[in-house]
């Protein structure tokens, strides 16, 4: 096995520093040792780099995401929420305009805007190692932050059966062992979700050039899932539990919905991840209005019965409402996110022609009429014009206008916004009921709808017993899913399953959307054909320097 040229070397630095960067008391030794082993010798050390391992080199990214926004949050998931068109932006670094325009839109007039610059050509473009040198690789940034994630951990597992734990000993060694397992399930699952193939890499500092498809990448996530899973139930000591845990989840970050979850809870996020994996990356084609569509040309596979039923079972088990979840805060100083560039929330913060981010007209669309969350968060102060599809006439209000028990979009304010590293209770909520509906519980599934708007203080009429159609109910879900989850790194994918991001010549597009021209003509009927690739190619920095040894390629093959 070969050293893995490129990423261990960035995950070797960033670990030693990792706890430092997090808590201003830590010390792992140091850095310029020549082996981790000698700098992490008991157990605190053990802490200390299994936190700097997560929050350093998997979410701020070495420092790497740093020039839109600062962590994975900001940048990869910043990509995810303009492909979802719930922003869009004008920065002409990075891709940032170019990557999440259609290939075309037709106005309610018949006329058709084409883009002479599609988003596949885009990627294939700048697709090389020039190109992220010169800051203009986009498909780069989530893979380096996830295999640098996966190496950190493996390199604590490597270390933790060498450590003397006080207490129990085996409780503290098997959270610690869970809390790797759990966040490599995390990193595997935002690869194969992702991209076309990647590596399966479960020893630290090695890599191989055996590619294996996304499904074999989202296998070895469940593995993992269930791998923690199954650790936690081997913990008998419930102190010696919570002691470890809270020495690997930042203390910022252990308030609101955030904290140390009981062993019950983390077991209830992991079925909700497992149930994220299998609807993320299958088919249930909602193409205008009609829930039967089908996508004739596509890297994955539609929903089956059997589907359906399994994130039924998972999320049924999955997060509750009053659960802790794996969630992420500012701090004034050494946190893994700032608060006015961490989040897609905060770079969408504030009056439009000065934000990063612009919030979509498609986005407000999914709005019901007389939705709260819609009056608290949004003012239309300025009006942003862009020739294509990214004029909008929303900002979104710093911190809400404080409307009791309604959710906030978006807060610049230290410490104020609730980042959700993972699953939630309202994702949750929105797969069981899509899975109800898909099943032919519509009425259950409408129920589930109308409990997430009431948990984020909408205050819209209740959807259920109104008799809705299954069109109609997916119709409810669909915006549901869209306004409850902004930001939270599922409404690209989301948008991908119900086939809204295929070509409309393979069946797929998006249709009734509102788009506003340059000119400020409304138009509310807008076709889109966004036509984007459903899963990325390898980045350039991986497959140039790690060529393939398999016959799986690194260039997904839908696209040429």
């Amino acid at each position: 096995m070969t050293k893995y040229n490129f990423f261990s070397a960035v995950c070797f630095a960033a670990i030693m520093l990792g706890g430092v960067s997090c808590k201003d008391q830590l010390d792992v030794g140091n850095p310029n040792a020549p082996t981790i082993s000698a700098n992490v010798s008991n157990e605190t050390g053990l802490y200390q780099l299994a936190q700097g391992g997560v929050y350093i080199n998997g979410f701020a990214g070495n420092g790497q995401d740093g020039w839109l926004g600062d962590s994975y949050f900001s940048l990869p998931v910043g990509y995810q929420e303009l492909m979802a068109d719930h922003v869009g932006a004008d920065a002409s670094n990075n891709q940032v305009t170019t990557i999440a325009q259609p290939d075309y839109i037709i106005l309610d007039d018949g006329t058709k805007v084409t883009n002479s610059s599609p988003q596949v050509g885009i990627i294939r473009s700048y697709n090389s190692r020039a190109a992220t040198g010169n800051g203009n690789n986009a498909i780069y940034y989530q893979w380096l932050n996830m295999y640098s994630l996966n190496n950190a951990c493996n390199t604590v597992l490597s270390l933790v059966d060498g450590i003397k734990f006080s207490g129990d000993a085996a409780s503290r060694a098997n959270t610690v062992k869970a809390w790797c397992y759990w966040w490599k399930g995390y990193a595997y699952a935002s690869i194969g979700s992702m991209y076309y193939a990647g590596l399966i890499n479960d020893v630290a500092g090695t890599t191989n050039g055996n590619y294996v498809l996304h499904d074999a990448i989202i296998n070895q996530s469940n593995t993992y899932f269930n791998q923690a899973a199954t650790t936690l139930t081997g913990i008998t000591s419930v102190t010696d539990y919570q002691t470890a845990l809270k020495q690997l989840i930042p203390v910022f970050n252990q308030v609101g919905k955030g904290g140390i979850p009981t062993v019950d809870m983390w077991k209830r996020n992991i079925n909700t991840m497992l149930a994220r994996n299998i609807v993320a990356n299958k088919l249930a084609p909602f193409i205008n209005g009609n829930p039967n569509a089908t996508i004739a040309k596509s890297s994955t596979t539609a929903m089956t019965a059997a589907d359906w039923n399994s994130v039924l079972t998972l999320t049924t088990n999955g997060i509750k409402k009053d659960d802790i979840v794996f969630t992420g805060r500012s701090t004034d100083k050494n946190s893994f996110i700032s608060a006015n560039g961490g989040t897609v929330a905060a770079l969408t913060t504030g009056v439009n022609n000065s934000t990063t981010f612009k919030i979509s007209e498609r986005f407000i669309q999914s709005y019901n009429a007389g939705d709260k969350r819609f009056t608290n968060n949004f003012n239309t102060a300025n009006t942003y014009k862009n020739n294509y599809i990214y004029t909008t006439r929303y900002n979104v209000i710093n911190g809400g206008l404080g409307t009791a028990g309604v959710a906030v979009l978006g807060s610049t304010d230290v410490g104020a916004y609730e980042l959700f590293i993972a699953g939630s209770y309202e994702e949750n909520a929105l797969m069981q009921a899509e899975a109800n509906m898909r099943l032919g519980n519509i009425e259950a599934g409408l129920t589930l709808v109308d409990a997430v708007r009431a948990y984020q203080g909408a205050g819209v009429t209740a959807v259920a017993g109104t008799g809705l159609t299954l069109a109609n109910a997916l119709t409810e879900l669909t915006k549901e899913s869209r306004v409850a989850l902004f930001g939270r790194g599922v409404s690209y994918y989301n948008n991908r399953r119900w086939g809204w991001t295929y070509d409309i010549a393979n069946g797929g597009g998006s249709y009734g959307n509102t788009v506003i021209t340059a000119a400020g003509v409304i138009n509310k009927n807008v076709t889109i054909n966004y036509n984007f690739m459903d899963y990325w190619d390898v980045p350039a920095d991986e497959s140039v320097l790690n060529p393939t040894t398999t016959s799986v390629v690194t260039k997904n093959p839908n696209y040429n």
